[in-house]
């Protein structure tokens, strides 16, 4: 912790094995590939913000239709709870792989994996759910029911993405291809679930004022 004496006139020497940790400093490579994920959030966020105004003025226009008296149902709680847990996982990872705990961020991702896939099966029981529902089966394309169903499935096929992308930064974690200097996979995938979560809430907020609320 300590430099060690020297003769005067010479620099102060510290022990190589006593060496203070330099500072994390990104990578050419990191700030271009972080570059290229900034504009493709910036995008998807395009996307489904006109996508969730879209979604508005058509339940707005189908006010009157049965399906606006359509309760959700609760296992979309259930997969929201889920999803918050993955932020949380992937948070974790960002924070370990800093300290060039590989073998501990490759497992939390591995824990992150097996919720991502708990929020997909609960995502396709609660769209079973509804397509069950006697104003679905009367009238798929007359009412809001129909688009809550497409903008779930929407969110879902961007949720394989982000699963993908999990398998694939947790496998080369494990084999130590990041540390604390070259980590900006392992950021670029939380970011990533970040945005799915945001998005979600968004979409959650906007199916449960244009319904009758959740069925619990």
């Amino acid at each position: 912790m300590y430099a060690t004496l020297a003769p005067p006139g010479q620099p102060w020497k510290v022990p190589h094995n006593k060496r203070m940790p330099e500072r994390t400093v990104p990578q050419p490579l990191d700030r271009q590939q972080w570059q290229g994920a900034a504009l493709f959030l910036a995008s998807l966020f395009m996307f489904f913000v006109s996508s969730i105004i879209l979604y508005f003025l058509y339940a707005y226009w189908r006010r009157d239709e049965p399906q606006a008296a359509m309760e959700l149902p609760g296992m979309f709680l259930i997969s929201t709870v889920a999803l918050l847990g993955i932020s949380v996982l992937v948070h974790k990872a960002t924070k370990l792989v800093r300290r060039d705990r590989c073998s501990a961020t490759a497992t939390v991702l591995g824990l992150a994996t097996v919720l991502s896939f708990v929020f997909m099966v609960a995502q396709g029981y609660s769209m079973w759910q509804m397509l069950q529902t006697p104003q679905m089966r009367n009238g798929f394309y007359q009412g809001v029911g129909s688009m809550v169903v497409v903008l779930a499935i929407l969110h879902a096929l961007h949720v394989v993405g982000g699963i993908i992308a999990l398998g694939l930064v947790g496998a080369r974690c494990y084999e130590g291809r990041y540390d604390h200097e070259r980590h900006g996979a392992v950021d670029f995938a939380a970011a990533y679930w970040h945005f799915l979560d945001l998005v979600w809430l968004f979409m959650l907020a906007a199916f449960w004022s244009t319904t009758a609320g959740f069925n619990f």
